[in-house]
């Protein structure tokens, strides 16, 4: 049950990442720096989550 619960929240997090966008002019850089600090922050929150444990 827990792989299927941390499947589901990964298909979530990334249903709501995915279309984000970064303001004009950074849509065409190499790395969407919107995706990328949606990325870094959960895998913070994942961590953090962790270690309460």
């Amino acid at each position: 049950m827990k792989v299927l619960s941390r499947i589901l929240l990964l298909i979530a997090f990334f249903a709501c990442v995915l279309p984000l966008h970064a303001q004009t002019g950074c849509i065409d850089s190499p790395e969407n720096p919107t995706v990328v600090l949606a990325v870094v922050g959960g895998i913070g929150a994942l961590i953090a989550r962790l270690r309460a444990r």
